[in-house]
């Protein structure tokens, strides 16, 4: 079993920066892909971006590139994503996701998940 702690929301103004962190313990020996997906009120959780176990591959969802940034520690078992020039339709409550394997899409095919963070974003 692997366990995820994700923290560092909270609430900022437009065009602020927020990093989330997403750290893992238990069985974190696997070769763990990594997610970050959001869930706004009344919508359905989405993929925001994606790392691999190295680091090699890394996905962003269209609406954050250019200025979301996912990066990770091995060593600390730890995920970020750096959120810059936050806008209002960022706010969501966003979770950090894990998988054996390769990064994915679906909601599904994650099986660890935190326990979600809230981020606001003020106009």
């Amino acid at each position: 079993q692997v366990q995820l702690v994700d923290s560092g929301g909270g609430l900022v103004q437009a065009g602020g920066s927020l990093r989330l962190s997403c750290a893992a313990s238990g069985r974190t020996s696997s070769t763990l892909a990594m997610g970050w997906f959001r869930q706004a009120p009344g919508k359905g959780r989405e993929l925001v971006s994606g790392i691999s176990w190295s680091g090699g591959y890394t996905y962003y969802a269209d609406s954050v590139k250019g200025r979301f940034a996912i990066s990770r520690d091995n060593a600390k078992n730890t995920v970020y994503l750096q959120m810059n020039s936050l806008k209002p339709e960022d706010t969501a409550v966003y979770y950090c996701a894990a998988r054996v394997g390769a990064v994915s899409f679906g909601l599904d095919d994650y099986n660890y998940w935190g326990q979600g963070t809230q981020v606001t974003v003020s106009s």
